[in-house]
């Protein structure tokens, strides 16, 4: 692990605070758009009632939403195995300060933690890497709309048409659970398990950062069009608005298999990421693709 300027719990602390109190600008900027496109009554109400939400969050350093979600971890660069610990330290102060909603439950007998910890929890995806720095990215669910992902495993023959249908038919039966307007991740390819950790990975990537494959692109922008052509609008009410953006990652699979996985975002997309070296955490709330 390299030498830490600030201790991990309290960066992560800082992450938990940051990701429930403050909506990222690329979300902020996409929802300011989507207010001055949108014509239906209906749908401009529940934007403005959004906005005022956001603005009030941020003065009064409260939480965006009173379900303060779980969180998943991606975790890159140089560190060792005592990360897992701090970063449970980071959550558990994080609970007690921000405060965050105790949500971990058995889940058969439903007994809460009381600490957002419990079996499995929090979830902390690796990626070591000989990187000097540590990077912690933290993206934050409530029930709403993690209860609304989806995983296909595809026939190939069923090809990027195929993929297109799963996408959308998947956004379209969420309806209004997932709160939207939001960003669609979604992952393609791997094997179940890391195409559903794609899909939410790809729920980091900034609205404002563009695919660098062509394909994929213009894929985003197919379904982007297709899912704010549906008229399900602000928290299904309709209007012009299901999406804010639409972010895709991809993995290589087997060749009898094509995984597709939907992770949706509510408006609230919450993230936030953290780079620490030698020196110096520069915080941020959003990752690279």
């Amino acid at each position: 692990m390299i030498k830490l300027p600030e201790p991990i719990d309290q960066v992560v602390a800082n992450l938990l605070k940051a990701a429930n109190t403050k909506l990222p600008p690329d979300i902020g900027w996409a929802m300011e758009a989507a207010a001055g496109w949108e014509s239906d009554p209906t749908a401009r109400t529940q934007l403005g009632a959004i906005m005022d939400n956001v603005k009030k969050a941020e003065v009064l350093g409260r939480p965006m939403c009173q379900d303060t979600g779980i969180p998943t971890f991606f975790v890159r660069g140089r560190f060792d195995a005592s990360i897992r610990g701090e970063i449970i330290k980071g959550l558990i102060r994080a609970t007690e300060t921000v405060p965050l909603r105790p949500n971990t439950v058995d889940p058969l007998t439903r007994k809460n933690a009381g600490d957002n910890l419990g079996k499995g929890m929090p979830p902390i995806h690796y990626l070591p890497t000989d990187d000097d720095f540590v990077e912690i990215a933290v993206l934050i669910k409530g029930a709403g709309s993690e209860n609304m992902t989806r995983l296909a495993m595809l026939n190939p023959s069923d090809g990027i048409e195929g993929v297109k249908r799963f996408v959308v038919d998947s956004v379209l039966e969420a309806g209004g659970r997932p709160c939207p307007p939001g960003v669609i991740g979604i992952g393609i390819g791997g094997t179940a398990e890391d195409c559903v950790a794609m899909s939410k990975e790809a729920l980091m990537i900034p609205l404002d950062t563009e695919n660098g494959d062509p394909m994929l692109k213009e894929l985003e922008e197919e379904l982007f069009i297709k899912l704010n052509g549906s008229g399900l609008g602000p928290m299904g009410l309709g209007g012009a608005t299901t999406s804010l953006g639409v972010r895709i990652k991809t993995a290589y699979c087997h060749t009898a298999s094509l995984p597709v996985a939907v992770s949706i975002g509510c408006w609230a997309t919450r993230r936030a990421v953290a780079r620490i070296t030698g020196t110096a955490v520069e915080y941020g709330q959003g990752a690279d693709r």
